[in-house]
């Protein structure tokens, strides 16, 4: 298997967050991803919850396009997608000896140009997936994998749609963005009510509004907005159900670089604030990754691993970020990077399990320790934060539920 090289992001043609390539399932068992480069790519499935992780590689009868989405099952078993003569074919692939095992389950048709089908993001359960179908004037949500007769259309919603966040741990809630009148809002599609749509994120008339992720535990939501910047897209966190404006901190600022979140610490109920959040940061270096908790004004950086699929990973309740990373040398393996403690400010210290090798050095250089990598704290300008006391976090929340952040008012909005 090749190393994935690390390589600034690219957003999704409608303005979304970049895709990591790697896609986990939500209790952190499976992972799936194209391996191979080139012409030679094929599905390849890394287990995460034993010992030590492993890769099985699913090669079809040919390789794959660079287009292919796969997606881990909670079964073990992997979703593809593949797209062919303006149908979009799903399978279920899984090992059999030396061979690939393949189930197909029916296709989607996307006639119209400029129609886009996708999957969204793994479902908790691992039982279902899902697809995004987004065209010109209204968008469909499909079960593609777990129906009882092929894919089903679950729900339409009027307008273009992009992005698909869960807000629970059912599978029910859909928060997906979508553009009306050239503006971009959050709404909620709920998945048990025939495709019910509601708003979510409304914080300015003329701002455009994203979710980018959310923890059910803590209802902590991470979103893309330029409402309190005009023309500049601003990473700001609310909480779901709270009554306070959705806040967009300067230390999640960072000049000529994109930060996206990708992961949140689970288990933290009714404690957003806490919430250790994994951010990855992709500048002219390359890619390395940030902790950030809202209660803290401060990103820490850290040096992701060398040959990490960047933007993939997942924490645990106690505060341990999961990094899967891929070299020549080491085919699979995880960095696992203890959370700089909020109290104490200490750094991270990063361990790796699988193959032999170790955390790679690839980062941002810090010129006060004459180059090379370390464990960094910054203000939102790039440069070394002083110790300030935590930022105020919202008093106890109410029980995590969809109702809308609507015309947040946005005087001091934004903080420090």
């Amino acid at each position: 298997m090749t190393a994935c090289a690390i390589e600034p992001a690219a957003a999704d043609e409608d303005g979304g967050s970049p895709g990591s390539g790697c896609a986990i399932t939500v209790d952190g068992s499976y992972a799936a991803r194209l391996a191979g480069d080139g012409d030679r790519l094929f599905p390849e499935r890394w287990t995460l919850d034993g010992p030590e992780p492993y890769a099985v590689p699913l090669p079809g009868n040919q390789p794959e396009e660079p287009g292919t989405e796969v997606q881990p099952m909670g079964d073990g078993r992997v979703l593809i997608r593949r797209l062919a003569d303006g149908r979009h074919a799903f399978s279920l692939l899984y090992p059999t000896g030396p061979a690939t095992g393949e189930l197909p389950l029916g296709a989607v048709e996307c006639p119209e140009e400029g129609d886009r089908l996708r999957l969204l993001p793994p479902a908790p359960g691992g039982d279902k997936a899902y697809a995004l179908a987004a065209g010109r004037h209204s968008s469909t949500v499909w079960l593609v994998a777990g129906g009882a007769f092929g894919p089903e259309r679950l729900a339409q919603i009027p307008g273009r749609c992009s992005g698909g966040v869960w807000l629970d741990r059912t599978g029910r809630m859909l928060a997906l963005d979508r553009e009306v009148g050239g503006r971009t809002k959050t709404v909620v599609v709920d998945l048990e009510r025939d495709g019910e749509v509601s708003p979510l994120l409304q914080i300015a008339a003329e701002s455009d509004d994203r979710l980018l992720l959310a923890d059910p535990d803590s209802g902590l939501l991470l979103i893309r907005s330029d409402a309190p910047s005009p023309g500049e897209q601003r990473l700001g966190w609310g909480v779901l159900g709270s009554t306070l404006p959705v806040r967009f901190p300067e230390c999640l600022r960072a000049p000529g670089c994109t930060v996206t979140p990708f992961a949140v610490q689970p288990g933290q109920v009714l404690m957003p604030e806490s919430c250790a959040v994994a951010l990855r940061i992709d500048g002219p270096l390359g890619s390395w990754v940030g902790v950030w908790r809202p209660a803290e004004r401060r990103t820490r950086h850290l040096p992701a691993p060398e040959g990490w699929l960047a933007g993939a990973g997942l924490w645990t309740e106690d505060g341990v970020l999961h990094l899967p990373y891929a070299t020549a040398e080491t085919p699979c393996a995880v960095a696992r990077v203890e959370a700089p403690s909020g109290e104490t400010g200490g750094s991270g210290e990063m361990g790796s399990s699988g193959d032999a090798g170790k955390a790679g050095d690839a980062g941002p250089e810090d010129p006060e320790r004459g180059g090379g990598t370390a464990v960094r704290e910054t203000s939102g300008d790039g440069s070394p934060a002083a110790a300030e006391p935590p930022e105020p976090g919202p008093p106890a929340p109410v029980a995590p539920r969809p109702v809308p952040l609507q015309q947040a008012p946005l005087g001091n909005l934004v903080t420090n």
